[in-house]
């Protein structure tokens, strides 16, 4: 992003991006308010809002922009946010412990490549900062394995085909339902009502088909799929 907006800035072209810098920040927030259309057709669907809403991020962009919109929807009533990060690029979990944003270093590559992501966006910082309840990191192994579980459901339930940093909200949600303590910090029990979407397909059929070992092509268009009470257990 910093090279793409250097070389804008050299030939007088136009910065498109949802995350946000000083002195750049009014279209990453248009682009966040677009994100919003995802999050209001899936509250349309639903007989009652959630009580739990678990977001991927990588910047922030769209983490941010759900948790604003919740927010403003619902006011003191709303649904607990969680942000679920890569455990190898967490930015927006090392600044929510600093209380501030923090450009972490480069490590290890994570396999949820779209959200390898080292400085949180600013204008998605000050949203997070105010409206997420919670921070947490997956591993690479939980994402392979939401990958796995969604394109081979159990039941009736249809298969999803979500790439590597597609199903990282839903992986958050089953690690928090596997841990008593997570479980009680965030009022998570038989009566919640969880959300969390499945935005992104695989955008590396190969690397699909190598984690999952089944052709995306061959599998149903990815989309969101609103957690019906009591998924989490």
């Amino acid at each position: 992003m910093a090279e793409a907006s250097r070389v804008c800035a050299e030939t007088g072209w136009i910065t498109v991006s949802d995350t946000s810098w000083p002195g750049y920040e009014r279209i990453p927030g248009l682009v966040m308010q677009g994100y919003t259309a995802l999050i209001r057709e899936a509250l349309r669907s639903m007989p009652a809002p959630p009580t739990h809403v678990f977001l991927q991020a990588g910047v922030g962009g769209f983490a941010a922009a759900v948790a604003g919109h919740l927010a403003v929807l619902f006011g003191e009533e709303r649904p607990a946010v969680v942000v679920v990060e890569p455990a190898r690029a967490a930015c927006l979990f090392d600044s929510a412990k600093a209380g501030r944003p923090l450009r972490i270093d480069h490590g290890e590559p994570t396999v949820m490549a779209m959200l390898e992501c080292y400085e949180p966006s600013l204008v998605a910082w000050r949203i997070l900062s105010r409206a997420a309840d919670a921070f947490m990191t997956v591993d690479e192994e939980d994402a392979v394995g939401i990958m796995n579980r969604l394109a081979r459901p159990n039941g009736n339930d249809p298969a999803i085909v979500a790439g590597e940093s597609g199903g990282v909200g839903l992986a958050g949600l089953l690690a928090v339902a596997r841990d008593a303590g997570a479980r009680e910090t965030l009022g998570l029990d038989h009566r919640s009502a969880c959300w969390r979407s499945t935005p992104r397909g695989p955008t590396d059929p190969g690397r699909y088909r190598q984690l999952v070992g089944l052709d995306p092509a061959d599998g149903p268009l990815p989309h969101t799929l609103p957690a019906s009470e009591g998924d989490h257990r």
